[in-house]
């Protein structure tokens, strides 16, 4: 079973069994403008939840985006090295890692409650 969680910082982690996908939330890539640019984790990296893990480049500026989740990159979305405005079109299909997780933490926010926190 999987659940989606969210992270005062707006990144969200679809959290399956040990893996974790993680991306950016649709509030954080519409407040964010068009993006132009991602630093990607690489494969191997380990991440730690409230910590910079990679960063997105908008046409309003750089800004930096924190692990939902503790645990070590087995996967990048590839795909949004060549094209960053992915998230702009579809923030959850356009996920940026995936993570075997070592830690969820339990401060994160289901749909529910972002929903609240954005208003």
């Amino acid at each position: 079973m999987s659940k989606l969680l969210f992270a005062e910082t707006h990144e969200w982690a679809k959290v399956e069994g040990n893996v974790a996908t993680i991306g950016i939330s649709d509030h954080a890539q519409h407040e964010l403008g068009d993006l132009v640019f991602i630093n990607l984790p690489a494969v191997g990296d380990e991440i730690t939840a409230k910590e910079t893990f990679c960063d997105v480049e908008s046409v309003k500026a750089v800004s930096d985006v924190m692990a939902p989740v503790s645990g070590k990159v087995i996967e990048v979305n590839e795909e949004l090295e060549s094209a960053p405005e992915l998230i702009n079109s579809d923030a959850f299909a356009a996920w940026i890692c995936k993570v075997e997780v070592t830690e969820v933490p339990a401060d994160l926010m289901d749909e529910a409650k972002y929903a609240e926190f954005i208003k």
